[in-house]
């Protein structure tokens, strides 16, 4: 079968499988298994041995066994609801079926009386006799029986027979498709084929062999691919070819001799490739990524700034409108009457927003803040020349895409990460745009204390507080729910409130996911000028921002988060030059992994550090902002395991740009892999 009919098949709809109809495609649709290739993925988790035939007598009660046996008795009754029964013998004893919902004639169809037949069920025992009820496999051929039977997690409305069956008629019509690696990858993977690996997959005896080379194979051809993508969107961004920004790097230097603070190595680093992608005729894309508190805002206004003294407006796009506020704010001080800044908000007066649309029209305004609106089909730049998006909320791959393509071929795009995330994850999330990391922070900026205490000693943290609030300090008090559970002991954050409230009165603000936006930004506001002494909030206040004064943050059940929340969250403090402390509340039933994870926040403030002991403890999928992140699950590559599979895919993509190979041959491979949109414009 050719590689264009072949993966025709496997990408073409379920009804094509004999025994799918349009309800067992739906019910499969409900669990994301929209094609034949979607099926291959679901893989046994389990098998049941069928082929060794026991004697009556000894068969395991509670087992599923396979008997040979000989019916010569039925007893269907008239009552209704009762069971239908079949008298089983062979040599050494004696077996009933019991069928319920079954018609007599389907019974007798496959019990025939006096002919030997096969039969595979749980065995049961009940008035000294053996039975089996509604048995799985009955056939007088036992050479159907006694195999080697694949358990799968089933979809609700779906037999285990039914699955096998569609399986199996997958792999027999499975096409030999034609290699796309080379012989150098070939033999990291002993030469087997995709076809031989599929096989090999589905087979009983390798459930669990994640180290087999048919395995690998498959799990690199899952990254390869999706790295192939990266490197084309890449390769097409860079293909657009723009005007260089002329920048005076003279006025940059004059500028950060008057910060009052000195930038950092990574941070002078990350800048410098920043200004490389600026000044050059490519498209820059690129993501700079880095822990909390390292001071990536500061080495992108600089960025702006360049780019408004070579002529051009720049967008600065924020997730909330108080992160922009905070954003635009700093900028007026930081550059003074030297550029033109403005904020555009949902707040704006229609007087107002009318002017700021105008200016930007006519380039009187150089730097704009604000969130999505700012990009809004009614928002015209004259000559926009950067984009920045402080990226909290995390766009995935398409999105990213069409954003590259706003603002014409002049404008470059810098994303900003806050979300330190592993190098196996940064390749899979990012890989389509240039990084620049900064991991270093800033030497005045103290590391925020951190210590475990057990929830029944509240009394102490109380007096504890008392004296950080009469000295100038405000505090975060977080809870993982809204209101009281029954069903989770979690503490609420209402009862937390009222609770506060009590002992420090009208000194409490309240925030969590149901408060409406314009009042969140009213109570955070109240928060930051000071109205309020204590914040209670479930996790919503993670998304970053500047609290200067507050520099305790409490965390109720924190063995219930992950640690690179919990880190987020311990981010919201020590933004200011005063020592901070985080306090992880626990109840005394720890277990063993809760306290090493707890140990692991309290040894280090490194979020690259974290974010890798989280993804071994808790598995790639639950890192924080992965469901955001528009990162495609995989179905066989894990980032921790297959690390070497990552390097491998990454080496060989840049082996590819750098001969600048033809990636026609990898058409398949994307078309299977990828299934995206953007394939469309690759391949």
């Amino acid at each position: 079968m050719s590689n264009k009919k072949g993966h025709n098949y496997l990408l073409s709809d379920l009804t094509k499988l004999k025994g799918v109809g349009n309800k067992i495609s739906n019910l499969l649709k409900k669990k994301k298994v929209n094609t034949i290739f979607d099926l291959l993925w679901k893989l046994p988790k389990s098998y049941t041995d069928r082929s060794i035939s026991s004697n009556i007598k000894d068969l395991k009660i509670g087992e599923i066994q396979t008997v040979t046996i000989i019916p010569y008795k039925y007893n269907f009754p008239r009552i209704r609801n009762l069971p239908n029964r079949v008298s089983c013998r062979d040599e050494t004893g004696d077996l009933e079926c019991i069928f319920f919902n079954s018609y007599e004639g389907y019974i007798k169809k496959i019990l025939p009386i006096g002919k030997r037949v096969v039969v595979s069920g749980k065995i049961g025992f009940f008035r000294n006799k053996y039975q089996i009820t509604n048995p799985k496999y009955v056939s007088e051929d036992s050479t159907i029986i006694k195999i080697k039977h694949n358990q799968y997690s089933l979809t609700e409305g779906i037999t285990e027979k039914l699955y096998n069956n569609i399986i199996k008629q997958i792999i027999k019509n499975l096409p030999k498709l034609e290699e796309w690696h080379n012989k150098d990858i070939l033999k990291k993977f002993d030469n087997i084929s995709w076809y031989d690996s599929i096989n090999k997959l589905h087979k009983p005896e390798n459930i669990g062999k994640y180290k087999s080379p048919f395995y690998n194979r498959l799990a690199f051809d899952e990254i390869f691919s999706s790295f192939l993508v990266h490197s084309e969107i890449r390769k097409k961004i860079k293909k657009i070819k723009k005007n260089k920004k002329d920048l005076d790097l003279d006025k940059q230097n004059r500028f950060i001799d008057k910060l009052d603070f000195k930038l950092t190595k990574d941070q002078v680093r990350a800048l410098s490739e920043i200004n490389e992608d600026l000044i050059s005729n490519q498209k820059m894309f690129r993501l700079l990524q880095g822990d909390v508190g390292s001071g990536k805002t500061i080495v992108a206004l600089i960025a702006a700034l360049n780019v408004v003294n070579s002529g051009f407006q720049v967008a600065v796009m924020a997730p909330t409108e108080i992160l922009a506020r905070q954003h635009y704010l700093l900028s007026k001080k930081l550059f003074k009457l030297s550029v033109k800044v403005d904020l555009l908000s949902s707040k704006s007066e229609f007087k107002d927003r009318k002017r700021i649309l105008n200016e930007l029209n006519n380039n009187k305004i150089n730097l704009i803040f604000g969130t999505h609106s700012i990009f809004q089909k009614k928002v015209e730049f004259k000559n926009l020349g950067l984009i920045i998006i402080d990226e909290q909320h995390k766009f995935g791959v398409n999105q990213r895409k069409k954003l590259s393509d706003k603002g014409g071929s002049n404008c470059d795009v810098l994303l900003m990460s806050a979300t330190p995330i592993p190098r196996t994850l940064t390749m899979t999330i990012y890989g389509d745009m240039d990084l620049s990391i900064i991991k270093e922070k800033p030497k005045s900026r103290k590391e925020v204390r951190t210590y475990t205490k057990l929830e029944s000693k509240v009394d102490d943290i109380i007096k504890f507080i008392q004296k950080e609030i009469k000295t100038g300090n405000q505090v975060f008090w977080v809870c993982p729910l809204i209101d009281e559970s029954k069903k989770i002991d979690h503490s609420s954050v209402l009862k937390k409130f009222k609770f506060l409230n009590k002992i420090f009165p009208n000194k409490v603000g309240l925030l969590h996911g149901k408060t409406e936006q314009v009042e969140k930004e009213l109570i955070l506001n109240n928060f930051l000028n000071k109205k309020y002494d204590i914040l209670v909030s479930t996790t919503i206040i993670e998304v970053g921002i500047d609290f200067p004064n507050a520099n305790i943050i409490i965390i109720e059940n924190s063995n219930k988060f992950g640690l690179s929340q919990l880190h987020q969250l311990r981010g919201r403090v020590g933004r200011g030059n005063k020592q901070s402390t985080c306090i992880l509340m626990f109840k005394s039933s720890l277990t063993e992994n809760a306290k090493k994870r707890l140990n692991i926040l309290k040894k280090t403030n490194d979020g690259f550090k974290i974010s890798e002991e989280d993804m071994k403890i808790r598995g790639y999928g639950d890192i924080l902002g992965f469901k955001q992140s528009g990162l495609k699950t995989f179905r066989l590559a894990d980032p921790i395991l297959n690390e070497n599979l990552f390097i491998l895919a990454e080496k060989e993509i840049k082996r590819i740009e750098n001969n600048n190979e033809d990636i026609s041959k990898f058409k398949t491979l994307i078309k299977l892999y990828d299934q995206a949109d953007i394939i469309n414009d690759i391949v």
